[in-house]
């Protein structure tokens, strides 16, 4: 389909970024936990909070970097106990998702913050997994569970989690590693991810969003990921650069997350057209969105008004396109997630 992007006019850009078809590939399921849900499921289970209320949960999400956010995110986390907060968590997260038009989304979860406490991994993964098939039936919304280990737990802990969730392996899409980048490098994990090869799960992972350029080389190098998720310090080695752009290897980009965890000062000064630019395939997603101030079509629109010289309705279609292209899908689902793009876009032009 031809598409002058040209004749889209820019006010009519916010709306067709709130409204095109869009994958979200970085969503932690537990970060969609906003502050009434999690007062609510603490007050169900009887769980004592350091919060008095909405407000002062709101307030504690000022964060200085990642380590203060996490402090956070795990004592919300701890609120989840049953099969049915999972679901419910989950399903909440769909709904917002279908508000933003998205018709795919491959979502993490954290299982050790919660076998941590004593939740068995079945009451997690059967939660998620029937939010995710309630939303692709409902709401015609497919999904992927992508299964992260806590990179500053040990190597032997991350194999046991693996192997604990092996009698649902059906319901994986794949394997991630996130929390604290800092001293917790990829290479922590090559046996692990090595497993997961073998099992025939899809394998990606945060680098270089602390941590540095070298971070994202060892995930590719040691890990064999197929996905990076933030990557944003790539720019600090050119070298690495041409190598993303060069293989495809998709980055998954977090704006607003990157802006209050100060990766950067503001959303003006975030290097996404930048990696556009060089030829990367860049996608935007939302992260953890009930601490970060946004789903993902509010990452795409506050961006988009801070940098309107450098991204516009050209680079709206190629991130949403990226973001096909790098989901785990076959090729058909994707033409045709990409034909829905292009027909948004040509409705769009005057």
């Amino acid at each position: 389909m031809n598409i002058d992007f040209d004749r889209i006019p820019r006010d009519a850009l916010p709306a067709l970024l709130r409204t095109m078809p869009k994958a979200e590939l970085h969503l932690h399921i537990e970060g969609t936990l906003e502050p009434e849900m999690l007062l609510r499921l603490a007050h169900r289970h009887g769980v004592a909070l350091p919060w008095a209320g909405v407000e002062a949960l709101r307030a504690a999400y000022d964060f200085a970097d990642l380590q203060s956010f996490l402090d956070v995110y795990y004592a919300g986390a701890g609120v989840l106990r049953d099969e049915a907060d999972f679901f419910e968590l989950a399903w909440a997260y769909f709904e917002r998702a279908a508000a933003d038009n998205v018709v795919h989304a491959e979502i993490f979860f954290d299982p050790q913050t919660h076998t941590a406490r004593g939740v068995p991994i079945d009451r997690v993964i059967l939660g998620l997994h029937h939010a995710a098939r309630r939303a692709h039936q409902e709401l015609r919304i497919s999904s992927g569970l992508i299964l992260c280990f806590l990179r500053h737990l040990s190597e032997d802990e991350a194999m046991a989690t693996l192997d604990a969730a092996l009698p649902w392996r059906e319901h994986l899409v794949g394997v991630g590693l996130d929390s604290s980048e800092r001293g917790h490098p990829p290479e922590k994990f090559a046996r692990v991810f090595a497993r997961a090869r073998e099992l025939g799960l899809e394998c990606v992972a945060h680098a270089g969003e602390e941590g540095p350029a070298a971070y994202i080389e060892q995930a590719l190098d040691l890990l064999q990921v197929r996905r990076i998720d933030h990557g944003v310090r790539c720019t600090e080695s050119p070298a690495l650069v041409q190598r993303l752009a060069r293989e495809r290897v998709p980055l998954t980009v977090c704006p607003l997350s990157n802006v209050r965890l100060r990766v950067f000062p503001d959303l003006a000064s975030h290097n996404l057209p930048e990696l556009l630019a060089a030829g990367l395939c860049a996608t935007v997603n939302s992260d953890d969105p009930a601490y970060f101030g946004g789903y993902v079509a509010d990452n795409y629109v506050q961006l988009f008004a801070a940098q309107p010289q450098q991204l516009g309705a050209r680079e709206a279609h190629r991130l949403a396109a990226n973001g096909f292209e790098a989901s785990f899908v076959d090729d058909a689902t994707k033409a045709g997630w990409r034909r829905e793009l292009d027909a948004a876009f040509a409705a769009a032009m005057r």
